[in-house]
């Protein structure tokens, strides 16, 4: 047996299925709809929407899989997420990556295989919808066809979950969207005792921006107040815009000072934005900067409270 590897991407296609918020949440018609579908349009015995955990692949959704979740190490949607198009394996037995894997050789004795990667709206694939059956078969380019337009389906069911956690605007994290990924990053922290640091940022004198040049000047700074907060933190932190202009970043495995210097790094950037472009105002900012303790779990709207209240004394200091 092969074990899948890992995407390129892991830690961002893991950040984005997390902050889905759809993990081990009930069945839903709107999906189990579509694995029958799936599993009457093609005569399999089985189908599923698998989505790929850090060590497990759990089910969305199964048609007749007599359990709701595998480890990710065993699993043929892990190597589904490999590549761009279906997985097709004819006949399992005769696979070098599957032959003595013990979904072939136990229950439930998997022969043929097909599953498509499901994509999220930033690309990162998060799993797939699968069909599977306990004799090896054939698969044809209209089989495949069908198979990719049933998977459209499920990404569109899939992308109302993620249009629920982004904002709009800017792309980053909703207030809701933040507040699942950042605590399931807070939880993993607790176990692992890892330090975290919060980051509330923000924006000054935004109202003037409005005010003297107008709403969509005012979208267009936050917008590029965004790509900064992109382009300066870590592709393993998360960020999230609560509403208005406040902005928030969850640092995962980083201490205070290491923070500081990641925010102190976006001001200058900022700073070189605002000579560069010339719009007339400057993008400045004011900070609240928590450190999170390492033997607890921590209650991460408390979290966001101090952090705030550290924001608007520094707000304050510099308006003096």
């Amino acid at each position: 047996m092969i074990s899948p590897d890992f995407p390129p991407d892991e830690q961002t296609r893991l950040n984005t299925l997390y902050s889905l918020n759809i993990l081990d949440t009930l069945p839903e018609e709107r999906f189990d709809r579509l694995t029958r579908m799936a599993k009457r349009m093609f005569g399999v015995s089985m189908a599923l929407i698998s989505l790929v955990d850090a060590h497990r692949q759990w089910f969305k959704s199964n048609q007749d899989v007599p359990v709701g979740e595998t480890p990710r190490d065993i699993s043929f949607c892990g190597h589904a997420i490999l590549v761009d198009s279906a997985l097709v394996v004819p006949d399992a037995r005769l696979d070098p990556r599957f032959f003595d894997n013990p979904l072939v050789t136990g229950s439930p004795h998997i022969r043929f295989y097909a599953g498509y990667p499901l994509k999220a709206l930033n690309g990162s694939k998060l799993g797939t919808l699968c069909i599977q059956d306990s004799r090896p078969r054939a698969f044809t380019s209209e089989d495949l066809g069908l198979l990719a337009d049933l998977a459209a389906m499920v990404q569109q069911e899939i992308s109302t979950f993620q249009m629920s956690t982004l904002d709009e605007l800017t792309q980053l994290h909703n207030r809701r969207g933040f507040m699942a990924l950042a605590q399931q990053a807070l939880n993993m922290a607790a176990r692992k005792a890892t330090p975290c640091t919060l980051v509330f940022l923000d924006l000054d004198k935004f109202k003037d921006v409005n005010d003297k040049f107008g709403h969509a000047e005012g979208d267009r700074a936050l917008i590029t107040f965004a790509e900064y907060l992109r382009a300066t933190f870590r592709d393993a932190d998360v960020l999230g815009r609560l509403g208005g202009d406040e902005f928030v970043v969850l640092l995962y495995d980083c201490t205070v000072a290491l923070a500081q210097d990641i925010v102190d790094r976006l001001r200058l950037a900022l700073d070189a934005y605002h000579l560069a472009g010339a719009r007339g105002y400057a993008m400045a900012f004011s900070q609240g900067i928590v450190g999170l303790p390492l033997d607890a779990r921590v209650a991460l709207v408390e979290a966001l409270s101090q952090a705030d209240t550290l924001m608007y004394a520094h707000k304050r200091s510099e308006a003096r």
